[in-house]
């Protein structure tokens, strides 16, 4: 008779205070951080894929090359954060604020997104950028 696989307890979003806690917690299975606060945390490159951000703060954070691919990001707060060559495709945009965000070169194919609520920066064409209407 085999032993179950132990799990990894879940840290409590309000105990994840800097970049390396969310990478840690990502690492040992963790992918909800709902209201997880890191503004102008140094997130580089980091793989982060499928993770549930909403109603996070990001404001001010890099995540320059980070893999945010199918990542919930509703109603996230990034303004000022980096987002240069940062894979966004399939994540969910809705009543995200992006105004202020660096999003050179990012990836955003199939993004859901909401035409009255989600806020990206001048001159910016969620549907050239292959973004889809939630509405």
């Amino acid at each position: 008779m085999r032993e179950s696989a132990m799990t990894t307890p879940l840290v409590p979003v309000s105990q994840i205070a800097t970049a390396a806690d969310l990478l840690k917690a990502y690492a040992a299975g963790q992918r909800n951080f709902e209201y997880v606060l890191l503004a102008e945390a140094d997130l580089t490159g980091a793989d982060l894929k499928g993770c549930d951000f909403s109603y996070a703060d990001f404001g001010g954070a890099n995540l320059s090359g980070c893999n945010l691919r199918g990542a919930d990001l509703s109603y996230a707060n990034l303004g000022d954060a980096n987002l240069t060559n940062t894979d966004l495709r399939g994540a969910m945009l809705i009543g995200t604020d992006l105004r202020t965000a660096t999003i050179t070169a990012a990836q955003f194919h199939q993004a859901d997104y909401d035409p009255d609520e989600t806020h990206f920066p001048s001159g910016f064409d969620p549907v050239q950028q292959g973004l889809k209407a939630d509405r």
